[in-house]
Order: structure tokens, then sequence, then C-alpha cells
């Protein structure tokens, strides 16, 4: 398969998750700004959700574009790494529906743990790639960003049992870290 392919397909899957979650947002019955009020946590929930999305899909995006050549562990890498976004509309719909509660809101953070985990993979394994440029892994670096982004997650699962709105924070300082995409990443398309 070639790297333009599986770009192309994993932007299918991503545009369809940000499709299946807005399909979730219930249309109130009422013409009413009142009607809207009981819509805050599930409309909160898809809003970080989507951004997530779109800054996975942003540097889904930059780390193929940086990448020469794919190969199987590589298709692997990215399929898992799907199969933990597509968890995204069904953990989204949760936190949401029930008001940030403890529980859904650690399982919220348990799937953005494993999508964290599933995109390190496929860099390890595109960087892995029988013959990647070096200038990949130079871009990489230690990855920092993926090994913070992975402790955090982690700490914010259990965290969410006791005070979900913090680990929601969390979440959100994540998001703001990783939504401008890693100008390293930006030096390795120009080369």
């Amino acid at each position: 398969m070639s790297k333009g392919r599986l770009e192309a397909f994993s932007d299918g899957v991503i545009a369809i998750l940000i499709t299946i979650m807005v399909l979730e947002l219930k249309v109130p019955h009422e013409a009413t700004l009142e009607a809207l009020q009981p819509l805050g946590p599930v409309f909160l929930s898809y809003i970080l959700s989507f951004v997530y999305l779109g800054t996975y899909w942003n540097n889904h995006h930059h780390l193929l574009q940086a990448a020469k050549v794919v190969d199987g562990r590589v298709l692997w890498a990215n399929l898992h790494l799907l199969f933990w976004l597509s968890l995204f509309p069904f953990a989204t719909g949760w936190m949401g529906e029930n008001s940030f509660a403890a529980v859904p809101t650690a399982v919220y953070g348990f799937v953005f743990l494993m999508a964290a985990v599933g995109y390190t993979i496929l860099v390890r394994a595109l960087v892995a790639a029988p013959g990647q440029p070096a200038a990949l892994a130079a871009a990489i670096g230690s990855d920092a960003k993926g090994k913070v982004s992975v402790i955090v997650f982690v700490a914010a699962i259990p965290v969410a049992l006791v005070a979900p709105l913090v680990s929601l924070a969390g979440y959100v300082a994540m998001l703001v870290w990783w939504f401008v995409p890693d100008r390293r990443m930006e030096r390795a398309l120009d080369r």
C-alpha cells in the first residue's frame, strides 16, 4: 500500500468519526435558549473531542508527509491508532451525557491514553521502516510530547475517579500542547 492510500484511508476514518460525534448531538424539541442548557456538557465534550481528532489528523498528516515509506508494520500500527480513535464518539457521548461523571471521564481518559500509545507506536514503526530517511528520526527526536502525554493520561485516569474536572484540565493541557504541530516535523518536510 502506498503512503498516499494510508493517509487517505486515515483521513476518511477521522472524517467519519467526526460525523458520528456530531450526529450524537440531539436537537432540543423546544425553541428556547433554556432547552439548550442540558446540552452544555454534551456540547463541551464534543468540542474537546472534535479538536482532539482534528489535532490527531493534523499531526498524523505532518508525520506521514515527513515519512517516505510505509511497510506492513506501519499499516498495522496505523490501524491500531485508528481503533482507539474510533472509540472517541462512544467515550465522548458517555462523558457528555453523564455531565463529566467520574467513571465516564476516567474511561474517556483511558481512550485518550490508548490513542496516545497508538500514535507513539505508529511513530516508532515509521522511524523503523526500511528505507526511511534519517530526517524523520531526527525530527521526532526523543519524542518528549509523546512521553509526557502518556504520563499525563496515566495520571489523569485515577484522578478522574475523585476529581473529574481536574483530569479534564489535564486532557485540555495536552490538547493545547499538541495543537500546533511540532516545528521539527515542519523542518523535516522542508528537506
